[in-house]
């Protein structure tokens, strides 16, 4: 740990940061101008790499640096085509129905690259005329990373000189606080979008070629990436590209340290700070959060007028719909006694019934609530983890484990929540994600308690549900409670006086209504239900690993009840059901089952913009009134 590696990693960060930076840079002039949270940008920045390293085999020796340029313009004009042909389509659609297309893109792309460049990583050649190393303070340090270090400050001088010495910035600095009054001025804001969108593809595929002679071109990079950038968006500021740079050099540079620091005994306590670096951009935007909400250099976004059609409000099951159910619940009940496709059948069943509890328990946030959550996992993968420490632990038996799974993870919506509520929009998004991040990093490294990255194993029921479909019994039982609870609470005044706190804060506190306290409770009662779905699904694989509690988890929540649709209260379990059923059903049939997945997913936002539950009451509704125009 001498001062010649601390500087020899100093400058490592400063490389690092110059390729974060374009990335992040490319995302927050999106969101600034288009106000969409582009889950389809790391794409972009996986896109670069491979065509990078297409181009530069290609052209070989010095054909290595137009690689680089050229695979950022061809990132830019995809980008555009990518607004052009399916964002146009949506803006005026809700902006969690524009990330779920966006999160449709990512499906797409990333078989789209599995298809043109094969599963295997690609490894870029060196940059010519940077090939060797420079000596620092008698440390060898690359070439080539010098360059990266010059290049982000380069590019953020670009930026500042378009964005505030030429009309075309003058305008997108305009649409960044009000997007309305510019289109109001005789501006085609279609097409300032689409320039806006291809310069942010571009950058990021920028970015992305950057870095192909220091690591591989792969399919992991476009979700590793787009965490990156939204934490370094986030940090810095919505909208802010100085921010972003800041953000990305603080980020980078803790890293850095990080590593720098290795194993350090502190008062004979060990500590790895090198595996803080799975987390430390979260915990560092997670600080900044609850310090100051809008980021380093971010301001309060402006409410954007293009909002969707205005939500109903909540009723009574009427009798077709009880009827409805009764069948359902009949037909469920009946399944296992009909042997259909064997125990396959009922094993995908109980895992729709517990992704339809979790998905029922993101919606109690996301719609009544009005909190939107990109780290709902969390408390999934907390439940799953304390009924799993329950029994391996400590010898509970089953019965005990599923009553402490929600317990647990209601204790860790009651610790985070606290601090969620105080934000609102992306900002309150972006901390949930942190929380849950942190979570996945404490589960994932603490091996004596959690089993590390291999998981626990030896989690099964108890002898009394051995029995063919007893356990699923068990699961629909508990799930069937759970929902109709969940959904009596929303007709409780609690459940009133929650819409009411998210229709109008100023109306809600101004009549008694305590707006925060009343949001953390719904916080919390989200995870414990959360939490129960975990619990149901350790004991249904017999095992658990820090993948049920990652990112990845969290979108598929997403998904599930924005398919379903925010506005109805079937919407979660239709959702969950359609996304759990097609999954299986795609990924079983084709090699290339997240691009069809995807396709199906962008088919059904662009024809049912208010979910499928959604679009089935607006049907129904729609009869209604004609049958009583004709009476």
């Amino acid at each position: 740990m001498g001062f010649s590696s601390f500087a020899v990693q100093l400058l490592n960060g400063l490389a690092s940061a110059s390729s974060l930076f374009m990335v992040a840079a490319g995302l927050s002039l999106i969101f600034g101008v288009t106000r969409i949270v582009n889950f389809a940008h790391g794409s972009f920045f996986m896109v670069g790499v491979y065509i990078a390293y297409s181009l530069a085999e290609r052209f070989g020796g010095m054909g290595f640096w137009p690689a680089l340029l050229l695979s950022a313009v061809a990132v830019g004009v995809l980008g555009a085509l990518v607004e052009i042909i399916l964002l146009r389509r949506i803006y005026r659609a809700p902006e969690l129905f524009q990330l779920l297309a966006t999160f449709a893109l990512v499906l797409v792309i990333r078989d789209a690259a599995l298809w043109l460049w094969g599963p295997e990583e690609l490894l870029g050649p060196r940059a010519p005329g940077l090939k060797g190393a420079v000596d620092v303070l008698g440390r060898q340090f690359p070439s080539y990373d010098l360059f990266l270090i010059v290049v982000g400050p380069v590019v953020l001088g670009l930026l500042w000189l378009l964005l505030t010495r030429t009309r075309w910035g003058t305008l997108v600095r305009a649409a960044t606080h009000d997007r309305e009054m510019v289109s109001a001025l005789g501006v085609n804001q279609a097409w300032l979008f689409t320039a806006v969108f291809a310069l942010g593809a571009m950058l990021a595929g920028l970015g992305g070629a950057l870095q192909l002679p220091r690591e591989p071109a792969n399919l992991e990079m476009d979700l590793v990436s787009i965490s990156s950038a939204f934490v370094v968006v986030v940090v810095g500021g919505m909208g802010s590209i100085p921010g972003a740079y800041i953000a990305a050099l603080l980020i980078a540079e803790l890293k850095a340290v990080c590593i720098w620091l290795g194993v350090v005994d502190i008062f004979g306590i060990t500590i790895s700070f090198s595996k803080l670096t799975l987390v430390v951009d979260f915990i560092v935007m997670a600080v900044v959060l609850v310090i100051r909400p809008c980021g380093l250099l971010g301001k309060p976004q402006a409410v954007s007028r293009n909002t969707g059609p205005a939500e109903q409000p909540l009723r009574s099951a009427k009798p077709m719909y009880k009827l409805a159910v009764a069948v359902l619940a009949a037909a469920l009940v009946a399944l296992p006694l009909l042997k259909i496709g064997s125990s396959y059948v009922t094993v995908l069943a109980i895992d729709l019934m517990i992704a339809a509890l979790f998905a029922a328990s993101l919606h109690f946030i996301m719609g009544p609530a009005g909190m939107h959550s990109f780290g709902h996992a969390a408390y999934f993968g907390l439940g799953a983890y304390g009924a799993a420490v329950a029994v391996r632990a400590f010898g509970l038996p089953m019965e005990a484990a599923l009553v402490l799974a929600p317990l647990a993870a209601a204790a860790g919506a009651f610790l985070y929540g606290w601090f969620c509520v105080r934000l609102s929009g992306v900002y309150l998004a972006m901390l949930t994600l942190a929380f849950a991040q942190i979570t996945w990093a404490v589960c994932y490294q603490w091996d004596a308690v959690t089993g590390g990255s291999n998981g626990l194993t030896g989690i099964w029921p108890a002898k009394w549900l051995s029995a063919p479909g007893a356990y699923y019994y068990l699961t629909l039982v508990v799930v069937g409670i759970a929902i109709l609870l969940l959904r009596r609470v929303l007709f409780s005044p609690f459940g009133y006086a929650m819409r009411a706190s998210r229709d109008s804060v100023l109306r809600a506190d101004a009549i008694g209504i305590d707006v925060k306290r009343l949001q953390w409770v719904a916080f919390v009662i989200a995870g414990l239900f959360a939490g129960i779905a975990g619990g149901l699904f350790a004991f249904s694989k017999g095992s658990i690993s820090p993948d049920t509690l990652n990112v990845g988890k969290s979108v598929d929540g997403l998904v599930m009840v924005m398919l379903g649709g925010l506005q109805t209260l079937t919407g979660p379990v239709v959702g969950a059901v359609t996304f759990g059923w097609l999954q299986d059903a795609v990924s079983r049939n084709t090699d290339y089952w997240r691009a069809m997945l995807g396709g199906i997913i962008l088919l059904l936002v662009l024809l049912f913009p208010q979910g499928i539950a959604g679009f089935v009451r607006q049907l129904y509704d729609g009869w209604q009134e004609k049958k009583e125009a004709r009476q």
